[in-house]
C-alpha cells in the first residue's frame, strides 16, 4: 500500500495521464491527425528535407492543393512542422519538420519501408480476396 496520501500527496490527476485510447486525450487527437493518409505522406516527404508548397504537392502525388494546405495547417498546429516565409521576389514559403515531426516521420518511414518491402505479400493477399 502506498503512503502517498498519508504525506498529503495524491497520485497523478486524470489531466496528466496521456492515453491514446482516451477520447479526450491530446495524444489521440494528434494520432488522428498524423495517421490521416495525406499527413502521413507529407511527414514522410518532409523527412527527406525542406519543401516548397508546389514541390511538396508534386512529391505527394494525388493530393489536391486545398487538402495539402489543410494538412500543412493541421501539422503546424500540432507542432510537427514549421512554415518559413523567405524574403525573396516573389516571396517563398518552405516547410520543414520540427524535432517532434522528425521523430514521428522516422516512425512513419519505418512503416512505409515495411509496407513497400511487403508488396508481394500484399498482392498475393489481395488476389486471394478477389478469388
Amino acid at each position: 500500500m502506498s503512503d502517498l496520501p498519508a504525506q498529503g500527496l495524491e497520485g497523478p490527476t486524470q489531466d496528466l495521464v496521456s492515453d491514446v485510447f482516451a477520447r479526450g486525450c491530446t495524444s489521440r487527437a494528434a494520432f488522428e491527425d498524423v495517421t490521416s493518409k495525406w499527413a502521413s505522406l507529407v511527414l514522410i516527404a518532409l523527412g527527406e528535407g525542406r519543401y516548397r508548397f508546389n514541390a511538396l504537392r508534386r512529391r505527394v502525388d494525388g493530393v489536391s492543393e486545398r487538402m495539402l494546405s489543410q494538412t500543412l495547417q493541421t501539422l503546424e498546429r500540432d507542432g510537427m512542422l514549421t512554415r518559413e516565409v523567405l524574403t525573396a521576389i516573389p516571396p517563398r514559403v518552405e516547410y520543414s519538420l520540427t524535432p517532434l515531426g522528425a521523430r514521428v516521420a522516422e516512425q512513419l518511414r519505418g512503416l512505409a519501408d515495411l509496407l513497400e518491402a511487403s508488396v508481394p505479400e500484399l498482392q498475393t493477399a489481395r488476389e486471394r480476396e478477389r478469388d
